[in-house]
């Protein structure tokens, strides 16, 4: 399980001395009380942690620089209880690093009608101190989130909590290393990409390591470490007496577990956060990793195949922002269509690697052909994934910039069991229907590869693309492909001007 409450927000009150010391301690003490209250809200999966009123341009600098040399804080989160003149902002928000979130708040949910006065007004100037501040974000050009609402509210504790799980997500990529073994399925060309630029605007690096510096880390793997991963496997998945020890198919097992181990070790020594591989690309082993891939995504790795880093950082990112939630975030591809008019569908799937966070049950492990790369059938996970809501996420790369895509779907149950189909699936409906959102995908160069969710919304990826400074595309419900095209064309103009 990923811990987001190692991570914290800085809850950031701006103010000025105008006010005098009275009003000054009054902005601290109810400060203190909203941080303290959306740290104990329970919704909130980070820790929110209450900074000194922030008066002048000193202060502000330095507590923004502060922010950013703080490792666990992964963003700030600021709030105008009084009129903070905008102007002593420019410095400290010229060097903030970390994500930002403009609450639009005040302290009181109504206004005390009999009682007012303008003591009370010079106290609660949240109206205007927000607008005077929002006006040099603005100015800045600077990414940041404004939420509008009482602190206390449910809406406005969700799009907060949003924001944190996408801050975290962002913060675990900055560094991150990702591994490649062996290199892009040959002439494939969505899943490939510029990994230079990648690395300057999403702070992660990609670097391909060839097949032999893996085997040799899997032939060192001990007699006693593959035992006690296969009685693992026994005890926590269903296995046919085949698949035992002393059965026709147990080899297949062995190799798998010797293949998990001495992929785990690579990844642990060189501190990767995820990792690809291609089937074309598997000299030295004797099957292509599954079990092991689907293993090591369900334990927070990011992973997709055939050399595609970009999917493989974006289900590592899932993994992060879904720390937590009910259901779980993995690898997916768009396999193929059921195109019964009453009824369409597209079946999601891989060869072999999608993880078990997504298994309405208890999955099966197996050993079956797998018809492409020339290696010994390699074991696998199978089962099927539950119904309910749902979305698959594509990072593309459109040679100017990059672009998120999401689709919205529908998950169902299984209409039909599918005894001849030894892989991990799961069943949807695209939103808004088949015809337009698979044509507004298509439209959007949206990939064949996407890390699927069951537990994050279009909120969290819209700021998660904020704070990347990305491109983002939704297709939901309202999508429209007329408007849909437009803003794909409207998009294309602005980046190409900027």
């Amino acid at each position: 399980m990923i811990d987001l409450k190692k991570f914290e927000v800085w809850f950031i009150t701006g103010s000025q001395h105008l006010y005098g010391e009275e009003t000054l301690k009054k902005v601290a003490e109810h400060s203190q009380q909203i941080a303290k209250g959306l740290d104990g809200s329970g919704q909130i999966p980070v820790r929110v942690v209450y900074k000194p009123v922030v008066k002048t341009t000193e202060e502000i600098y330095n507590t923004l620089l502060e922010a950013n040399r703080t490792e666990n804080c992964i963003g700030i989160i600021t709030w105008m209880h009084t009129f903070s003149p905008a102007k002593m902002w420019i410095r400290g928000l010229s060097i903030l690093q970390k994500p930002m979130l403009h609450l639009h708040t005040q302290f009181n949910q109504d206004i005390p009608w009999s009682s007012i006065d303008m003591d009370f007004m010079n106290l609660n100037q949240s109206a205007h101190g927000d607008r005077e501040f929002g006006f040099m974000v603005s100015r800045m050009r600077k990414n940041r989130k404004v939420v509008v609402g009482y602190w206390q509210d449910e809406e406005v504790l969700s799009q907060i909590e949003a924001w944190t799980r996408a801050a975290a997500g962002w913060h675990d990529w900055q560094g991150a290393k990702f591994a490649r073994f062996g290199d892009n399925m040959r002439f494939v060309a969505v899943t490939d990409g510029d990994k230079v630029e990648a690395e300057l605007k999403f702070g992660f690096a990609v670097n391909t390591y060839g097949i032999g510096d893996l085997v040799a880390i899997i032939n060192e793997v001990s007699e006693e470490a593959i035992d006690a991963l296969l009685t693992d496997y026994e005890n926590t998945y269903t296995m046919d007496a085949a698949l035992l020890k002393g059965g026709e198919k147990h080899a297949s097992v062995y190799e798998a577990a010797k293949i998990e181990i001495g992929l785990r070790t690579f990844l642990e020594n060189g501190g990767f956060k995820g990792f690809s591989d291609t089937f074309e690309d598997l000299h030295g082993m004797i099957q292509l990793p599954g079990i092991a891939a689907q293993r090591l995504m369900a334990e927070g790795y990011g992973f997709a195949g055939e050399g595609d880093w970009k999917t493989a950082a974006l289900v590592r990112a899932f993994k992060v922002m879904g720390s937590g939630l009910k259901g779980g975030n993995a690898f997916m591809e768009d396999y193929t269509y059921h195109f019964d008019p009453n009824n369409s569908l597209v079946l999601g799937s891989h060869m072999l690697e999608v993880d078990a966070s997504l298994a309405n049950g208890k999955p099966s492990l197996e050993v079956h052909p797998l018809g492409i790369g020339g290696k010994a059938d390699p074991a696998r996970l199978v089962f099927n994934v539950a119904g309910g809501p749902a979305l698959n996420a594509s990072i593309v790369d459109m040679g100017n910039r990059f672009r998120l895509i999401i689709n919205e779907v529908e998950a169902i149950e299984p209409i039909h069991d599918l005894p001849n189909l030894p892989v991990a699936r799961v069943l949807w409906k695209p939103y808004p229907d088949m015809k337009t959102g698979c044509a507004a995908w298509i439209y959007a160069g949206g990939a064949h590869h996407t890390a699927y969710s069951q537990n994050l919304t279009a909120e969290h990826l819209q700021d998660f693309a904020d704070m990347a400074g990305i491109e983002f595309l939704r297709i939901g419900k309202d999508t429209r492909l007329d408007q849909f095209r437009n803003e794909l064309r409207w998009n294309d103009a602005a980046y190409k001007i900027n």
